[in-house]
């Protein structure tokens, strides 16, 4: 371990821009890279160090796999390491994301490329229902668990909350029901039940209920843009996939940016580049509002990532032990898991009904199944699953299939 700080900072870079650049297959894969590259190889951590770290970004909202980088950068090299680890990381997927935004806007509604996109959308349903299983069966795992996620897709469904009100409502009720079960709570409990609200209350301030108006791609400004991308990536627990249930209630139903097409076609783009899913962000900010737009919307959604990093990393041992920051994690958790219930079934229908008969669109019915068996039967990477359903989208084309 070298004692320079340019050194440092130059490790740093090398490896988190390495890993954007090769890192497919989601957060879990680029956890597994990072565990290899900086405890195995480089010995910058020991196991249960990165295991701590691990265990605090599950506290926290924001991507996990972008959080571990930006902790790791912190301890090895200080605030300066923090800015350049979190940077590096996701720096590549955000350029090849603005690039594909590029050519999406430029030649997305030619039919040589509606083929490609058409067979896309069902492996990217198929992605998403793979990435819930997951979740759910990390996340249920108590009878009042399920019975909380339940009571939320109640909320929503009758109700019609904003999904983060919906997503603090179940924290914040797990919080009260799972802890009270509990005893024998350390001294430091309450103040770190204080810390877990710090991001719960700004969320709640910063949250709008309902939209006043609906507004339209035409007039949407920067900073409604950028303030709609810094809220999500403010209260993005569960995940990156969790960020689809955001856009759809959000972008799609609520204020009409972008439509149920754009948001499949996006998704698919985020799943064919590597590095975080919430490089999906770039591609919508560029559909909406050009370079600007791509810009606003990146740095309002990673920016809560650096902030929450650089707050909590000095107090994860008291996190880690505190019985009212592991309700309220479980409870948002499969909250979130219920968010994502209620979007896939959204999207299914969108994707997989026609206008008239059948009604039933049978091969993107088949590509939806047969890439849902690949992705969680046999874990073939994302990026393999959208590639051979965009050629199979076109094959489908060329033998005059139109759906």
């Amino acid at each position: 371990m070298t004692n320079s700080a340019p050194s440092r900072l130059g490790e740093l870079a090398n490896l988190f821009f390495k890993l954007g650049v090769i890192g497919f297959g989601g957060p879990v894969a680029h956890i597994a890279m990072i565990e290899d590259e900086v405890v195995k190889q480089r010995q910058w951590l020991t196991r249960e160090d990165f295991l701590d770290l691990l265990g605090a970004t599950n506290l926290i909202p924001g991507p996990n796999s972008t959080e571990m980088a930006i902790h790791i950068g912190y301890i090895y090299a200080g605030w300066l390491g923090l800015i350049v680890s979190g940077v590096c990381f996701i720096l590549p997927a955000v350029l090849i994301t603005g690039g594909f935004a590029w050519v999406y806007v430029a030649y997305g509604s030619l039919p040589q490329v509606a083929p490609l996109l058409y067979g896309i959308k069902p492996a990217v349903l198929a992605i998403i229902i793979n990435a819930l299983w997951g979740l759910a069966k990390k996340a249920v795992k108590t009878r009042q668990l399920l019975v909380i996620a339940l009571a939320v897709v109640l909320l929503i469904l009758l109700f019609k909350l904003n999904e983060v009100i919906a997503l603090l409502i179940g924290g914040l009720l797990g919080m009260l029901w799972l802890h009270s079960g509990e005893k024998n709570d350390k001294p430091g409990d309450k103040a770190n039940f204080l810390i877990a609200s710090l991001s719960t209350g700004a969320t709640l301030k910063a949250s709008p209920v309902f939209a006043a108006s609906v507004a339209t791609v035409a007039n949407v400004s920067l900073w409604q843009l950028g303030w709609f991308f810094l809220k999500v990536g403010s209260v993005l627990f569960g995940g990156g996939y969790v960020l689809v249930a955001f856009l759809q209630g959000g972008l799609v139903e609520e204020y009409g940016w972008l439509t149920q097409q754009q948001l499949l076609d996006a998704i698919a783009i985020g799943q064919f580049t590597p590095g975080p899913v919430l490089s999906t962000a770039t591609f919508i900010g560029y559909i909406i509002a050009g370079i600007p737009g791509a810009i606003v919307a990146t740095i309002g959604i990673f920016l809560p990532s650096f902030v929450f990093v650089a707050a909590l990393n000095p107090l994860i041992p008291r996190l880690r032990a505190s019985s009212w920051t592991r309700a309220f994690l479980d409870a948002v958790n499969v909250s979130a898991v219920a968010l994502m219930v209620i979007t896939t079934l959204q999207l299914g229908a969108a994707t997989l009904t026609l206008p008239q008969a059948p009604f039933v669109d049978f091969l993107g019915l088949a590509i939806a199944i047969v890439s849902a068996i690949l992705a969680i039967r046999f874990r073939l990477n994302a990026a393999w699953l959208v590639f051979g359903s965009a050629l199979i989208g076109w094959g489908a084309s060329l033998l005059g299939y139109t759906p």
